[in-house]
């Protein structure tokens, strides 16, 4: 991977804590930085149980990123992709069957449905 791509993906994952900060009222970080181990996730946030993987990529191979994610959630973590291309919103890949844990999840972290507040724009 060259520097180009390696500091498009760390800025993508500084971009993208600070959106999730923004949208879900929550504390997100990247989580390399912090972990210090390859198969840390992307972002660390207070939603328990899930893994993030970030992708700031204009071309995005979706399920082999979902795949990256799976593998390195391990069994006991919800697997999270979010993606992003140039001038383009953030979106959010989750497997239909995890989002009902992935909603328990971020429940449980006091995130409500109704964060609307949380999108001063």
């Amino acid at each position: 991977m060259g520097l180009f791509s390696r500091n498009k993906g760390k800025n993508g994952e500084w971009e993208l804590a600070h959106e999730l900060s923004r949208v879900l009222g929550i504390t997100a970080r990247r989580g390399v930085q912090f972990q210090g181990i390859l198969d840390s996730p992307d972002v660390v946030t207070d939603i328990p149980n899930v893994h993030i993987e970030c992708k700031r990529t204009e071309r995005l191979q979706i399920y082999d990123a979902m795949q990256q994610a799976i593998e390195d959630a391990g069994i006991s973590k919800i697997p999270v992709g979010l993606h992003r291309r140039n001038r383009k919103d953030w979106l959010v890949i989750v497997r239909l069957n995890d989002l009902p844990a992935l909603v328990q999840s971020m429940a449980t972290c006091g995130w409500s449905k109704d964060a609307s507040e949380n999108l001063e724009q």
